[in-house]
């Protein structure tokens, strides 16, 4: 079984504002409304693939009862906590200024609050997956996963990090299954621009020597790097298409990546399905769709390395 930890969910007010001008009111020419948070992102497509999973985490207020309320109408299973103050993030995103986006602080969480959450993942089985993703919030410790997975550490649980900075850097210890930072956090953590693969690839080196088994570096348009936990080097450039909405493709990644292990328990396999289901976030209005990925699965073009060059 996978579950999904999203802290601090969000509404996705998601927005096509023609010829945005600062100081100036601006109306929207198409608005969506949808749950976020990667955490939930990765349950969506998940469920899109027919892959059993819960998500896990915080709602409050009006907010947090919309987003329970749509992940229902998505059929996705979901089982979070309700706080007691305070409303879950509405975060306002500029569809046709990529990038370009506000998101909300969220909610308090309080002691008590926090450990209900400790409980429900303390019945977590051996062979179970656990997926911690996205912002903490500020209520709670930044190395708030390290203690998630130290608790598990004896379950036999594998788990994966989508994270930042901080968040991420703290889990390498604990040895992470997986983790996915994109080429700007990766060089955000180690303070350069990562200018080509080879920096990429020794950046992602450094990562896994410190912990994680295996490093999924996402490259946006230029398709995704894998590092496995057995030597080798798995590179892909992205399909062709057309960039419609990148809201979400990183999580889709992580979706693919583990729809794909499920299925087959091969790296390069579950790397090819990471990279399909992020192209067909990328290229879809909404999260990626079982049939798109299907399709975009034979275009992918894997090359494989053994052992590192840097």
């Amino acid at each position: 079984m996978i579950y999904t930890v999203t802290l601090n969910p969000s509404l996705d007010y998601i927005v096509t504002v023609p010829d945005f001008a600062m100081g100036a009111t601006n109306r929207t020419q198409e608005e969506q409304m949808l749950p976020g948070g990667k955490g939930i992102n990765v349950s969506v497509v998940l469920n899109h693939l027919g892959i059993e999973n819960t998500a896990l985490g915080f709602r409050a207020g009006f907010v947090g009862e919309e987003i329970q309320r749509q992940l229902e109408v998505m059929h996705c299973s979901a089982d979070f906590i309700s706080l007691a103050n305070g409303s879950s993030r509405i975060n306002v995103k500029l569809k046709n200024y990529e990038g370009t986006e506000i998101n909300g602080m969220g909610p308090g969480v309080s002691a008590r609050e926090w450990e209900q959450l400790l409980e429900k993942l303390n019945r977590l089985l051996a062979g179970d997956t656990l997926v911690l993703a996205g912002s903490i919030p500020v209520s709670l410790s930044g190395d708030i996963y390290r203690e998630i997975m130290d608790m598990l550490a004896e379950k036999n649980i594998d788990v994966v990090v989508d994270a930042s900075g901080t968040a991420l850097v703290g889990v390498l210890g604990a040895h992470p299954f997986l983790i996915k930072p994109n080429r700007d956090e990766l060089g955000q953590i180690f303070g350069r621009k990562l200018a080509d693969r080879k920096d990429i690839l020794e950046c992602a080196g450094k990562l896994q020597r410190r912990g994680a088994r295996n490093v999924l570096v996402s490259l946006a348009g230029d398709g995704a790097v894998l590092l496995s936990e057995d030597g080798e080097i798995f590179e892909s450039p992205a399909p062709e298409g057309t960039l419609v909405n990148g809201v979400g493709a990183g999580d889709s990644m992580v979706a693919g990546f583990l729809a794909g292990w499920q299925e087959s328990r091969e790296l390069c396999y579950a790397f090819r399905m990471a990279v399909a289901a992020g192209s067909a976030s990328a290229f879809s209005e909404h999260l990626a769709e079982a049939d798109e990925i299907g399709r975009l699965m034979g275009e992918i073009e894997v090359r494989k390395k053994s052992g590192f060059f840097y």
